[in-house]
Order: C-alpha cells, then sequence, then structure tokens
C-alpha cells in the first residue's frame, strides 16, 4: 500500500482520533530529530492532530544544541591565520558571542570553507601545506565519518589535520528529558538517522528509568502519524513499549560496523548543550592515539567568547527542550528571521524557529482535518 496516498493518511488520522477520544486527556508527543521538525511543519502534521495530541520540537537540530561556548571555540580557530576551518553549511551563520559568525569570519578574510563531506577535508588537506581543522558536529549519524576522517589522518600520517569534536550523543539528552518534572512527555517519536546507527537497544535502558512509549519513525507524514497511533495505542493500554515503524530501516541491533568505528575512535564525554548545560557522558572525545589530532590545543592561550547569546531574549534553549514554542520567543519573526538569525534554531535547516517561519501549522498538502 502507498503510505503517501490521500486515503491512508485519512485512516490514520481517524485511528490517532480515536485512540485520544479513548484515552481521554491531553497527551504530549515529543519528536526528537530535527528531520522530524522540517518533516511535521511542511507536511502539515500538527493540523491533523486532534485538540488532545500536542506535538513538540525536541533537542533533534545538532546544529542548534551546539552550546554557545563551542560555537565561540569554532570562531577563535578563524583567527588563526594560517589555518583553513572546515564546517557543515548549518555552522556557518550561527551568531557567537558578540555577534561574530564564521561567515563574518570568513567575509574579513579568514579561510573558512563549507564542505559537504570528510572526505573533502582529507583530499584538501593532503594536497595543501596549510593546518586544517574540521568541526566534527552532530549526533551519532555524521560522527561515523568524522571517525573514519580520524583513520585516515592517522593512517596517512597527517601533520597538518585537526578535529574540533563537537559531536553529542542522543541518549543522554533523552534522559536529561524524562528526568524534567516540568516536561511531562507522554511519548517520544525517536530520530530515524539515529536508529540507523544504533539499533532500538541503545534506548532500552530509557524504558527502564521511565518507562513511556518511544517508536522510531521514518521522514514523512504518514510514518510520523503511524508512531503517533502506536504511542496513543500504547498509553490507552497502560503498557508502554520501544516499538519501530521505520522497519526497512531500524532493527535491534542497529549498524555495526558504524558502531565499532565510534568505539575505536571516541569515548563519551561530558558535553555542554544549548539549552541543557553540561550533560554526563553526552559528547565524543577522542580517545588514544586519535587524541593527538585533537585541534582545541592549537588555539593556545587565545582568548575565547564568553559563551553569552547573541541578543537578550532568545529562547532557542527553551525551544529546544520544547518547554516553548518558536512563536513564544519575543524575537521570533521580528529581530530574528532566517535573513538576520539571532540563534541557531533559526539558522539551521533543521531548526525549529526556521521551520516554522517556512511552513507555519497548516495542513500542508493532505487536505485531511482531525
Amino acid at each position: 500500500m502507498a503510505t503517501d496516498s490521500k486515503g491512508f493518511v485519512e485512516r490514520l488520522v481517524s485511528r490517532v482520533g480515536e485512540l485520544a477520544r479513548s484515552l481521554g486527556r491531553r497527551v504530549k508527543v515529543m519528536e526528537v530529530c530535527g528531520t522530524h521538525t522540517v518533516a511535521a511543519f511542511r507536511g502539515g502534521l500538527r493540523g491533523l492532530l486532534p485538540d488532545g495530541v500536542e506535538l513538540i520540537s525536541g533537542p533533534g537540530c545538532p546544529v542548534c544544541v551546539t552550546a554557545q561556548e563551542e560555537v565561540d571555540l569554532s570562531i577563535a580557530f578563524s583567527r588563526l591565520g594560517d589555518l583553513v576551518v572546515c564546517t557543515y553549511g548549518d555552522m556557518l551563520k550561527v551568531p557567537g558571542s558578540g555577534g561574530i559568525s564564521l561567515a563574518l569570519a570568513r567575509a574579513r578574510g579568514a579561510d573558512v570553507r563549507v564542505v559537504g563531506s570528510t572526505e573533502e577535508v582529507l583530499r584538501m588537506a593532503l594536497r595543501e601545506g596549510k593546518r586544517f581543522v574540521f568541526l566534527g558536529v552532530g549526533f551519532e549519524t555524521t560522527a561515523p565519518a568524522t571517525a573514519w576522517l580520524a583513520k585516515e589522518a592517522l593512517k596517512l600520517g597527517l601533520s597538518n589535520l585537526f578535529i574540533c569534536s563537537l559531536h553529542k550523543r542522543v541518549v543522554p539528552a533523552l534522559e536529561a528529558l524524562l528526568a524534567d518534572p516540568d516536561l511531562a512527555i507522554d511519548g517520544f517519536i525517536l530520530p530515524g538517522h539515529v536508529s540507523v546507527v544504533l539499533g532500538l537497544k541503545a534506548y532500552r535502558r530509557l524504558m527502564e528509568i521511565k518507562p513511556v512509549p518511544m517508536c522510531v519513525a521514518g521522514f514523512d507524514v504518514p510514518q510520523m502519524l503511524s508512531a503517533i497511533a502506536v504511542i496513543l495505542r500504547d498509553l490507552v493500554r497502560g503498557s508502554p513499549s520501544l516499538s519501530s515503524v521505520y522497519r526497512r530501516a531500524v532493527g535491534e541491533e542497529g549498524n555495526g560496523l558504524a558502531q565499532a568505528l565510534l568505539e575505536e575512535v571516541f569515548e563519551p564525554c561530558d558535553a555542554p548543550w544549548r539549552g541543557f548545560g553540561r550533560l554526563p557522558l553526552s559528547g565524543l572525545c577522542l580517545k588514544g592515539p586519535y587524541e593527538r589530532l585533537r585541534a582545541e590545543p592549537l588555539l593556545g592561550d587565545a582568548v575565547l567568547g564568553a559563551g553569552e547569546e547573541p541578543m537578550e531574549g532568545c529562547l532557542c534553549g527553551e525551544v529546544l527542550k520544547g518547554k516553548v514554542r518558536p512563536t513564544d520567543c519575543p524575537l521570533f519573526g521580528r529581530a530574528c528571521h532566517p535573513s538576520s538569525p539571532v540563534g541557531p534554531c533559526m539558522v539551521s535547516s533543521e531548526g525549529s524557529c526556521a521551520a516554522h517561519y517556512r511552513f507555519g501549522d497548516g495542513m500542508g498538502r493532505w487536505g485531511v482535518r482531525a
């Protein structure tokens, strides 16, 4: 059956409505993945849900959760004259303390290059004599590519290639959300891409900490509606489960090769998150022989930014925790919009604020009402 058909969506909407009525109370479901956030806004998913079911966005945008002090660290590398900073595109416009971004640093003469893969970084480092720093940003989805780069750099004996690992681990953030009494999340739509790497097994200890329904979904409205239906079914039954409606891509064990690569190159370490503070063992730090690739020592005694938000009133951190909607921020659509973003939630293509600004909460193309 084609899962993008209007009839299929109509049946899912009807099922979600039936379950919501059976439950008889308000339900709060969080989609964790940034790609889910964009899919939900673009497809008008919220407009398909009954009044009693609230969908909120979580900390699934990797650029958004990069702490301000880490943004300042990234910009500090751009001030070293004989060094090339390589980054994925979304990091370019995130303002650091004082409003300076990598894009502005590049406009002022810094050698900052946007790359689409770590292979590009390796080729440039082999070809050119300059020192290169790669900013490793993202969750367990992009971390294996950074691990590959580290292995290649060591194998080839490169002395001009360094890595600043700003990678984050998803499960510790979910633990923090479950422990927050102000949120009281009833269920999670788990991230698809990360789950391809980690497998369902990575989330089983969360069910032991606080059992709430959790379901992995793919990246379209029918998949997300299916996950919401599973979550509501579990709530009606009073029997939370860990499940997946994205079965063609996510199994119990995940990608063993990617997991082995991460384990060889990285070790879990405490890391700062925007909005969450420092979370235990939530980062990925280079370990063993790969430590020599750490970029941070290149800065020496360089003065970093103060880790202060670029503008007072930015609620990006609260948006990431699901405590406020983008439109609750006093800067949204005023001082902060895609052409002049204040916080990374408006910068990143996966940011909640950027997605809400672009797509709003309309019903999208389905024309189906809850």
